[in-house]
């Protein structure tokens, strides 16, 4: 049994929806602007190149505190000429230095909505480390008509082998804390889902078929817009 039940479809599939929801940012809700935090390696397509790829102008920001990772960023993830990319080194937690540092301040025009990225991080922080609140301050940082995007792991579909997965992760000092549709769907409180609202990834706004189950994904995903 693979200690990890959705290791061969799950990144694949999270990238195909980050691809579909920055397209879709870009391309019908005019957003120009992404912060992306917990960008992990790149792997092509990255934000910047969806957003671009729509208007070169876009620009992106890049957040993760993994120093290989901001390495390799900077070697592979740059932008057009047009645009902007740039990278932060944070963590999730140091919502200031997100929201409020010299790069991001020269980077993105807090007059005009931005996107905040969330693509699979937030399963990694546990309930002590009060992920609704980290959230909330990331979101209260956004200008008014700024949008938000999360995917999160979920146990919905198999319990038992998604406690195996949680249980190794602890060993190696990674708490995991996988969450119900209802509690991830808490993230986007005081925001406007954009339709279909809450859902399994592939069943968001999908644009060729899968043969895939949800429970092949074990991923829920959502996109709301700040009020």
């Amino acid at each position: 049994m693979k200690v990890n039940p959705n290791a061969a479809t799950a990144p694949r599939q999270n990238r195909a929806f980050m691809r579909r929801a920055v397209h879709w940012l870009a391309a019908e809700a005019g957003v120009r602007q992404c912060r992306d935090i917990g960008t992990g390696l790149p792997t092509s397509p990255n934000v910047h190149e969806v957003a671009q790829a729509v208007d070169p102008s876009a620009r992106i920001v890049y957040v993760d505190n993994d120093p290989l990772v901001l390495t390799h960023a900077r070697a592979l993830l740059t932008s057009r000429p047009e645009g902007r990319t740039t990278y932060v080194d944070a963590g999730l937690h140091e919502a200031d230095k997100i929201l409020h540092s010299p790069t991001v301040r020269a980077t993105l025009d807090f007059d005009r909505p931005i996107a905040l990225l969330l693509f699979a991080i937030l399963h990694f922080v546990d309930d002590d480390g009060d992920p609704y609140g980290v959230v909330r301050r990331l979101v209260d940082g956004l200008p008014t008509g700024s949008y938000v995007v999360l995917t999160h792991v979920t146990a919905d579909y198999d319990p038992q082998a998604w406690a195996r997965f949680v249980e190794v992760m602890r060993r190696q000092g990674m708490p995991s804390r996988l969450r119900s549709r209802a509690e991830f769907t808490r993230f986007f409180d005081g925001l406007d889902l954009v339709d279909p609202g809450v859902v399994p990834i592939l069943r968001w706004r999908p644009d060729e078929p899968v043969d895939l189950t949800d429970a092949q994904v074990a991923l829920y995903g959502g996109v709301a817009r700040k009020p």
